[in-house]
């Protein structure tokens, strides 16, 4: 795996062992952040169920100013930690290990504000709706924000919750990306 565009392009990236994780493919990942491109530069990336961190990498690639990964599985954390580490993104990257919804909650205590939310569960999680419920909440979402949410074809997800609404989705075969906008 590698970035695909950006400042960063064709650096390799870390992937974890075994089978807890699976990496966003390159054309997804492509067609994502090719649609976010022009937002990214607005405001902080918030990449949950990170992974390695390939999406949210990509995003600060292309002008995120800064990124938070969280993730909670050891072997994807560790792959995250050395991808961060050897493309030198510290002073623009945090990772926290935790669940998501419980991840959310948190930085909404703290006040932090997100201009891109990319959500990427294992696909049938349970962990999938209560993190998006805490991400439409608004509570860290800037004024116009846009949540991604990678997930299964066959399992689309409401066309509103909370204070988003889906503004459109696109299909790669068994995977859809829903693009949801908060209001401006």
């Amino acid at each position: 795996m590698r970035v695909l565009a950006g400042e960063l392009k064709g650096q390799r990236l870390s992937a974890p062992r075994g089978s807890v994780t699976r990496p966003t493919a390159d054309r997804v990942r492509i067609a994502c952040l090719d649609t976010l491109m022009p937002v990214l530069p607005a405001g902080p990336f918030l990449d949950l169920f990170a992974g390695a961190g390939g999406v949210g990498i990509e995003a600060l690639s292309r002008g995120a100013p800064s990124a938070v990964f969280v993730e909670q599985d050891a072997l994807a954390l560790r792959a995250l930690r050395d991808n961060v580490e050897r493309l030198k993104l510290g002073a623009r990257a945090r990772i926290v290990r935790a669940d998501a919804a419980r991840a959310v909650e948190d930085l909404a205590r703290r006040g932090e504000r997100f201009a891109v939310v990319f959500l990427d569960p294992p696909y049938a999680s349970p962990r999938a709706a209560p993190a998006l419920a805490a991400v439409a909440t608004g509570e860290v979402l800037l004024a116009g924000a846009i949540i991604v949410l990678q997930h299964g074809s066959k399992a689309p997800p409401p066309e509103s919750l909370g204070v988003v609404r889906v503004a459109r989705a696109k299909k790669f075969g068994e995977t859809t990306l829903t693009f949801f906008s908060a209001p401006a």
